[in-house]
């Protein structure tokens, strides 16, 4: 579609004229990938042609795009600038071409959930099932995260957040599954100790993090008395360690019960009142293919059922 330079009269549009359309998906791709080889892949291009691609999007946006750090790639700011907008102007073009709407049974595309690893531990086999079942030419990528940001709708090309209702989002939310603290211990304690036995007898195993751990809290202000046996980077190291080594931690319920299906391990209710813990989908705001977003939301819903 002629030259990649703009030309320097006549409106925005009439100037469009100048500039290579065609670029824009591969462009999309790339930003939302970081990657050239993945990039290519899901655009049909061979690697060659994406790089070439790549040269000629820098020299039509005046701008290197993307730039190597280290091991991986980064975005330029003004990659990051570009990337919503470009998103929302070619899922329009999709429609106002008439292109056919979201079929799960053709569609390629790449289904992206951010989420913790916990919650991924819990969810993410059976939403790998749903998706694999009921769209099987489409790849799910499960991006896992600690605590949500604007980045990570804006910077990662993620549909969906699974996130805990005590995180923030300025955006709509709406609850996937229920969820709780309990009390897990190892199996071969006490079996007459109730759940306030073992946090004041035995020895804790806390993940190790700077902002005191919840609902440790709580303990606290109630003035009960507990022990730190062992720290853990690992959130999901911690359940592991107490079925197979001893003492007391306090988990989601979710993921204590999916845990017991790999290791012996006793689950007891926390003895005192406590907020929930669910967890909440919230859309990426710039996803305008609602086809595709009353799909994967069906799809989250069935996963999350069984729980």
């Amino acid at each position: 579609m002629g030259a990649e330079t703009e030309g320097t009269g006549g409106s925005g549009l009439d100037r469009l004229a100048s500039v290579n359309l065609n670029l824009l998906v591969p462009l999309l791709a790339l930003l939302e990938e970081r990657s050239v080889t993945r990039a290519a892949e899901r655009v049909g291009l061979s690697q060659p042609a994406m790089s070439h691609a790549l040269t000629r999007m820098r020299r039509m946006l005046g701008d290197d795009l993307v730039v190597r750090q280290g091991t991986g790639v980064t975005l330029t700011p003004r990659a990051l600038e570009l990337l919503g907008p470009l998103r929302s102007a070619l899922q329009q073009t999709a429609r106002v071409v008439n292109f056919p709407s979201f079929d799960p049974a053709t569609d390629q595309r790449v289904i992206t959930v951010a989420m913790t690893n916990s919650t991924a531990f819990v969810i993410g086999p059976r939403l790998m099932r749903q998706v694999a079942e009921r769209a099987p030419h489409a790849v799910l990528r499960l991006r896992t995260i600690a605590v949500p940001s604007e980045a990570t709708f804006s910077d990662q090309g993620v549909d969906v957040v699974l996130m805990s209702e005590g995180h923030f989002s300025p955006y709509p939310r709406e609850r996937l599954y229920d969820d709780r603290c309990v009390v897990v211990a190892s199996a071969d304690t006490p079996p007459e100790a109730s759940a306030l036995d073992l946090l004041t007898t035995q020895p804790h195993i806390v993940v190790d993090t700077e902002r005191r751990v919840f609902p440790y809290s709580v303990l606290e202000d109630k003035g009960i008395p507990y022990r730190v046996g062992q720290f853990s980077s690992d959130y999901l190291l911690v359940p592991f360690l107490v079925a197979r080594a001893g003492g007391v931690a306090l988990l989601r319920h979710r993921v204590a019960v999916t845990m017991r299906t790999l290791a012996d391990l006793r689950i007891e209710e926390f003895p005192f009142p406590l907020p929930g813990l669910g967890i909440d989908m919230v859309w990426n705001p710039r996803l305008s293919d609602q086809y595709f977003v009353e799909w994967l939301r069906t799809l989250l819903f069935d996963a999350a059922r069984p729980l």
